[in-house]
C-alpha cells in the first residue's frame, strides 16, 4: 500500500484497513512461527503498512485504541 494511498482514505476506512492490517500481521507471525509461511518478505510489507496507517491517523488525531474497539 502507497502513502498516498492511505492518505487519500476517510477516517473510518482508514481504521478499518488497519484492522485489517493488524490482523494480516498477527496471521503472517504465526504462520511464520509455525513453519506455514514461505514468503516472509510479507513480514516486512506488513508491518510497513501498519506503520503508515498509524502515522497517518495520528497525524488525523484519530484515537486509534478507542476507534479500534468501538468495532
Amino acid at each position: 500500500m502507497k502513502a498516498s494511498e492511505v492518505h487519500d482514505l476517510k477516517d473510518d476506512e482508514l481504521v478499518a484497513k488497519l484492522i485489517d492490517a493488524r490482523q494480516e500481521s498477527f496471521n503472517l507471525r504465526f504462520r511464520h512461527a509455525t513453519g506455514e509461511l514461505e514468503n516472509t518478505a510479507r513480514l516486512g510489507v506488513a508491518k510497513r503498512d501498519v506503520a503508515k496507517l498509524l502515522t497517518v491517523a495520528r497525524e488525523r488525531g484519530i484515537d486509534v485504541d478507542r476507534e479500534t474497539k468501538k468495532i
